[in-house]
């Protein structure tokens, strides 16, 4: 009698002992997830507050200027006379078009409204270097050299806008990775006027 007693409060013991241990570690996991969870919900709240309205208005801007420089690169296949500007064209395509990607994943991390998508941009038309309907229809139309002196002109303008935005970023962003892009796009795309000018003397010296 004495000894089945015995060998059940053993056990009673031994099951108390396990629950217990089974109980901290729920208790212990769900402090670790918490503990995770409220940094994260914070670092995500600071990420998404710590841009301002020129940074919004710099990538709200930027997407429509960019989209139309790839209109105008990808117009240089089959009409460009030159192998300079063909890849010029190429180099454009390629840097900016990522640059869409990112500034439209910022604008919707800040719930800030997407500029309005498609070919047409006379919303735009009063923006630092975009072109006109006018433009881009004469662009399509023209081939050879004469195709090669349009697209540098209207490029050069273009691109000077697009520093001019950039600059403006620099002055009064706050959302660094927006910062970053805008001195990455002066510096850029300065080089590229520069280089323009001078196939532009190139071709106007052919024509």
């Amino acid at each position: 009698m004495t000894t089945r007693t015995l060998t059940r409060r053993a056990a009673l013991v031994a099951v108390t002992g396990v629950a217990s241990v089974v109980l901290a570690a729920c208790d212990g996991g769900g402090g670790d997830h918490a503990g995770h969870g409220t940094p994260a919900s914070t670092s995500a709240t600071a990420t998404a507050a710590a841009h301002n309205a020129q940074d919004v208005a710099f990538a709200q801007g930027m997407i429509p200027h960019h989209q139309q420089a790839l209109e105008m690169a990808r117009l240089a296949d089959g009409r460009a006379s030159s192998a300079q500007v063909l890849d010029l064209a190429t180099r454009i395509e390629k840097a900016q078009d990522p640059e869409i990607r990112t500034m439209t994943g910022w604008l919707k991390t800040w719930g800030e409204q997407m500029p309005m998508a498609g070919m047409d941009h006379s919303g735009h038309a009063g923006m630092s270097g975009m072109m006109s309907d006018d433009d881009m229809a004469a662009l399509k139309k023209a081939t050879g050299t004469d195709f090669d002196t349009k697209f540098l002109s209207l490029m050069v303008e273009h691109h000077q806008g697009a520093v001019e935005m950039a600059e403006a970023e620099k002055g009064k962003g706050q959302y660094g990775p927006a910062e970053g892009m805008a001195d990455d796009i002066v510096s850029a795309q300065n080089a590229e006027i520069e280089e323009m000018k001078q196939l532009l003397g190139k071709s106007e010296s052919k024509s």
